[in-house]
């Protein structure tokens, strides 16, 4: 029995996403260009930079003459670490990037969030006092209020059925008072 690895796409945004406006997606977003433009930068020179070095190294290792080797080591090894430096540089940049947009995208849903709670909260209705609602703790008969100092602390707390004709107050609390 063998198995498979699901395939693993790169997706990339689609065109004329905005309402069907037909606009690029990078189109008036500089953010996202600038992310993509430090990315693909730093995915050709830090190669590139590689590839620089290990050319300057063949050259001066094949040889025999100083002057030569020289040059091959300027050309080759300065220059590719140049390019290598600056290509780990971009993508530090498209890293950097990255988290801001995140960020700010966090940021605007805490936002909405906040907007939405705010919403709920301000919204009219009954506002119940923590004293109004009553519990019973145990299986005893006295009904007390939520804050009252007898059954603060107690894991066994209940709270009361609406019928509660068998039900004695509390003298400490006095819930229908």
């Amino acid at each position: 029995m063998t198995t498979t690895a699901p395939e693993t796409r790169l997706t990339l945004p689609k065109v004329g996403t905005r309402s069907g406006s037909g606009i690029a997606p990078l189109r008036g977003n500089g953010a996202a260009t600038l992310q993509l433009v430090l990315f693909v930068g730093g995915a050709v020179m830090l190669p590139l930079g590689l590839v620089v070095i290990i050319l300057g190294w063949y050259g001066a290792s094949n040889t025999p003459y100083q002057y030569d080797q020289l040059s091959y080591l300027v050309s080759g090894g300065l220059f590719g670490l140049g390019l290598t430096f600056c290509g780990g540089f971009l993508y530090f940049g498209a890293w950097l990037a990255r988290i801001a947009a995140d960020q700010r995208e966090s940021a605007k849903r805490l936002a909405d969030t906040l907007l939405v709670l705010a919403d709920v909260v301000s919204a009219p209705g009954p506002v119940r006092e923590p004293g109004s609602v009553l519990v019973v703790a145990g299986g005893g008969a006295t009904v007390h209020r939520a804050d009252c100092a007898l059954v603060a602390g107690r894991d066994d707390v209940a709270p009361a059925g609406a019928d509660g004709a068998d039900l004695h107050p509390c003298r400490v609390c006095r819930p229908g008072a």
